[in-house]
């Protein structure tokens, strides 16, 4: 079982910004910009490691999912886009980065990651939340 999953079955806490049936969306502790969030499907077991590994339907539905959550984080951050990058290597779980950005190198997974107090987290999340919601 991935830590994704343990996330997802509320084993370990998150800052989750948005759920649906088949999809977890929760800022990542270790952001490289404020409001840095990852999308994660909810699977049987076992996890799906490599995201073309997904079903076609899935696949689409978490892109559509990524959009509404990419949304809220645009209007909480007040960033120029909102970037995503799908790596797959850091957990064997399929996941999807949503970074807000103002210029291409806020993308970098090269530069320091952020480590913000949890008070700052959870409001970040309360305002993806809020602006997901309007």
């Amino acid at each position: 079982m991935t830590i994704f999953t343990k996330i997802i079955k509320g084993e370990i806490p998150s800052y989750k910004v948005a759920e649906n049936d088949k999809f977890y969306a929760f800022l990542d502790i270790n952001p490289l910009q404020k409001g840095h969030t990852l999308i994660v499907p909810k699977l049987a077991e076992p996890e799906a490691d490599y995201i073309f590994d997904l079903d076609d339907d899935i696949l689409s539905e978490m892109l559509v999912f990524s959009k509404q959550v990419a949304h809220g984080i645009k209007a909480a951050t007040d960033c120029k886009r909102v970037g995503v990058a799908v790596i797959g290597l850091e957990v064997p779980h399929v996941h999807m980065h949503l970074i807000p950005i103002n210029k291409e190198g806020d993308m970098s997974f090269a530069n320091p990651k952020m480590t913000l107090p949890s008070e700052e987290m959870a409001e970040i999340a309360k305002s993806i939340v809020e602006a997901i919601e309007c």
